[in-house]
């Protein structure tokens, strides 16, 4: 991840990445086929949590919806500001687009997909038009993934108070 993002993945070695880890580059394969599956790993690790919480979110029938929506919200933030490294970056790579990582947009999808969902639920969502749902779920889900860009601007900051914010401005961004 450190590489990753501070060299960049096309600068990235495989050689680089075993030496980081403390191993030689063939024992590395023993491990991983390359760095492909590295990345792959990594965009992964950033979305499948989240997607977790927000099926249990879905299934949630008693929560109200907007509630469910800020719990979301606040543990992706979360998520996405615990490391020490800017995984959300990786996202734009344009490798990312390769069959490769197939499941890692699909698992984003399915993510982005809940937010929809849980917006459509909440009071001020349900009475969106489709173009507009639409819309207000691609700005909440930008806003999520691009505060990792605010808070590698201010790393000092508790990342429950980037959570905390980010939540009550998607909460508006839906009318909630």
């Amino acid at each position: 991840a450190e590489l990753f993002t501070t060299r960049g993945y096309a600068a990235t070695t495989t050689r680089a990445v075993a030496e980081r880890a403390g191993m030689r580059q063939a024992s590395m394969y023993h491990y991983v086929s390359g760095k492909e599956d590295l990345l792959a790993e990594l965009l992964e690790s950033t979305v499948t949590p989240s997607l977790a919480c927000a099926r249990e979110l879905l299934a949630d029938e008693v929560t109200p919806a907007e509630e469910r929506l800020r719990i979301l919200c606040r543990a992706d933030v979360e998520l996405l500001c615990a490391g020490p490294h800017n995984l959300g970056a990786l996202y734009l790579l344009p490798e990312v687009h390769a069959d490769r990582f197939a499941g890692f947009r699909a698992v984003r999808a399915e993510l982005k997909d809940a937010y929809r969902q849980l917006i459509a639920a909440t009071v001020a969502g349900g009475a969106l038009a489709k173009r507009e749902l639409e819309l207000r779920t691609d700005l909440v889900f930008g806003l999520i993934e691009g505060v990792i860009l605010v808070h590698r601007s201010e790393p000092e900051r508790p990342a429950d108070e980037f959570a905390r914010a980010t939540a009550e401005a998607a909460l508006r961004i839906v009318g909630a």
